[in-house]
C-alpha cells in the first residue's frame, strides 16, 4: 500500500474514533432515561440528605426521588464531603446532578448550569421565645446582646460585618471548638445556655420543629441565591429539571415534603403519660395482655415492650410520624416489610408488637457482641430509634479514638452524639453519615426510665 494510501486510512480511522468517542461521551437527559437511572450528588445534613431507621431521607433526596418516579428513574445518591467537592465530583462525571442548594456565583456559570430546586434564603437571628423573653424586633437592638456563632464561618463574618454597621457594640463570641455545630448552638439557644446565634433560615426552620421556643423571624443579612445544578453538557436534563420544578412546584406531593421537614413537629409527644383511670389497678395500658403475649419466651419484660411502646406512640395507634413511622410500635415501612409486614399491618396492634420483637431479636444478634444484657439493651434501643447503621458508626468512631466501642455511657453515645459533626460523620468508618444524635440519646434514657416507672405501677396490684 502506498504512504499516502496508509496515511488517508489512519486519518479516516481517527476520525471515525473521534466520532464514537464524542457520541459515547453524551450523556444527557436522553441517555439517562435509556440507562434507568439517575446519579445525584448531594451532602449529607440535616436538610438535604441523612439516613433515620435505615431509611433515605431529606428535602433535596426526597425531591429527586420525586422527580425520578415521574420519569421511572433508579436514584443513585453518592456523597460529598462539601461544596467544593459537590462541583468537582459533579465536573468529573461522578454524577448527573448536584441534588444540593449551592450558592449561585457568576463565576461558576461557565461551567455549570444552575436549574430545579432555586431557593432564595437568608441569615437569620435565632433567639428564646420563652414566656417573659424581649424578641428583638430590629439589628440596632444587638448593640450590647452576646451573640455566639462558629468561628471563621459565614455567619461569623456576617455579625462581623453588621457589627462594623452599626458602629460597633454587638459582643460577638465565635465559638471554635470543633465539635460544636451551628444546629448545637441553635439547641443551646432553646436550652436556655445561650440567648442568641445566627443561621441559614432553611436550617433555622427545620430546627423550629425540634424546639417550639426559638424566634427565627429577624433577617440578618441580604438574599442569597441559590440553586441545584448540572454540568454544561446535559441542556435536555436542566430543562427536564426545571419544567418539572415549574410544574410540580404547587402539588401536594411537593407541599408534603416542604412540610414534613419544615413544619411538622419533630417532637410530637409532651408531658407525662396519665395512667387512664378505667384500667384495672395495675395496668398501664389497654395492650398490656399483648405485650405480656409477645413477651413471654424472649428475654424481655413486657414492661420494656411496653415502655417502648409508650414513647414511639403514646399507645395511640392511629399516628404517623413525620418520618413515616406507624402504629403503636412506631415501625417505618421498609423495616416493616423487611419483617414481614404489609404497610397497612402496622395498623394492627398484635402485628406490630410481634414484629417489634422480631426486630428487638435482630438488634440483639446485631449487639451480641456486647456482653452484657443491660448494657446491649441501650444499644438496641439506640439502634430500635435510629437504625443499627449510626449506632454501628458510633462503634467504629469509639474503636478509632481508644474509647469502647462495647460500653455506651461516656462511648458509644459520645460518638453517636457527635455524628452531627462533618468532622465524625465524614470520617471514613463511618457508613451512614449525618446524624442527630442527641434525640436517640434521650430516647434510651427514656425508655429505660419509662421501663422501670411501668414495674413500679404493675406492683401496685
Amino acid at each position: 500500500m502506498k504512504p499516502i494510501s496508509i496515511c488517508l486510512l489512519l486519518c479516516v480511522c481517527f476520525l471515525f474514533s473521534c466520532k464514537k468517542k464524542t457520541e459515547r461521551s453524551i450523556h444527557d437527559f436522553d441517555q439517562i432515561k435509556e440507562k434507568g437511572e439517575l446519579n445525584i450528588i448531594t451532602l449529607n445534613s440535616s436538610t438535604s440528605y441523612f439516613i433515620y431507621k435505615e431509611e433515605p431521607m431529606g428535602y433535596d433526596y426526597d425531591l429527586a426521588q420525586d422527580f425520578c418516579d415521574h420519569y421511572g428513574l433508579k436514584l443513585n445518591v453518592k456523597v460529598a464531603e462539601n461544596v467544593h467537592r459537590l462541583i468537582e465530583m459533579l465536573n468529573n462525571g461522578e454524577g448527573d446532578l448536584i441534588a444540593f442548594a449551592v450558592p449561585i456565583q457568576n463565576e461558576l456559570k461557565d461551567s455549570i448550569t444552575y436549574c430545579g430546586l432555586q431557593q432564595i434564603t437568608h441569615q437569620v437571628l435565632v433567639q428564646s421565645s420563652n414566656k417573659g423573653d424581649t424578641i428583638i424586633q430590629d439589628v440596632t437592638e444587638l448593640i450590647g446582646k452576646e451573640v455566639y456563632v462558629e468561628g471563621n464561618t459565614k455567619y461569623h463574618q456576617r455579625l462581623l460585618n453588621l457589627d462594623s454597621e452599626l458602629g460597633g457594640g454587638i459582643k460577638i463570641h465565635p465559638v471554635s471548638e470543633d465539635t460544636i455545630t451551628s444546629e448545637d448552638l441553635i439547641e443551646m439557644v432553646a436550652l436556655g445556655k445561650i440567648k442568641y446565634t445566627i443561621a441559614d433560615e432553611y436550617i433555622a426552620k427545620l430546627n423550629r420543629t425540634y424546639f417550639k421556643n426559638i424566634n427565627i423571624s429577624l433577617q440578618v443579612s441580604f438574599e442569597q441565591r441559590s440553586s441545584w445544578a448540572v454540568r454544561k453538557d446535559t441542556p435536555d436534563l436542566a430543562k427536564a429539571l426545571d419544567d418539572w420544578f415549574a410544574e410540580n412546584g404547587n402539588t401536594p406531593v411537593y407541599r408534603s415534603i416542604i412540610k414534613k421537614y419544615f413544619e411538622l413537629s419533630k417532637q410530637p409527644f409532651e408531658g407525662d403519660y396519665e395512667i387512664p383511670k378505667n384500667l384495672p389497678k395495675g395496668a398501664v395500658s389497654i395492650y398490656d395482655d399483648l405485650f405480656k403475649k409477645h413477651a413471654k419466651g424472649t428475654k424481655y419484660d413486657w414492661h420494656f415492650l411496653a415502655a417502648i411502646c409508650y414513647h414511639e406512640s403514646r399507645f395511640l395507634n392511629n399516628l404517623t410520624s413525620w418520618a413515616g413511622a406507624a402504629g403503636i410500635m412506631g415501625l417505618m415501612p421498609r423495616t416493616a416489610a423487611s419483617l414481614g409486614l404489609k404497610s397497612e399491618d402496622r395498623m394492627n396492634p398484635d402485628l406490630s408488637i410481634g414484629a417489634a420483637v422480631d426486630l428487638l431479636d435482630r438488634l440483639d444478634k446485631i449487639f451480641r457482641k456486647v456482653d452484657n444484657m443491660q448494657e446491649r439493651e441501650k444499644f438496641i434501643l439506640a439502634a430500635y430509634n435510629a437504625g443499627n447503621g449510626h449506632i454501628n458508626d458510633a462503634q467504629a468512631l469509639a474503636s478509632k479514638y481508644g474509647a469502647n466501642p462495647y460500653v455506651w455511657e461516656g462511648n458509644v453515645q459520645k460518638y453517636l452524639e457527635l455524628k452531627s459533626n462533618p468532622e465524625y460523620y465524614n470520617d471514613s468508618v463511618c457508613k451512614s453519615g449525618y446524624f442527630r444524635g442527641g434525640e436517640t440519646m434521650k430516647y434510651v434514657n427514656s425508655v429505660l426510665s419509662t421501663t422501670e416507672r411501668f414495674k413500679r405501677i404493675s406492683e401496685k396490684k
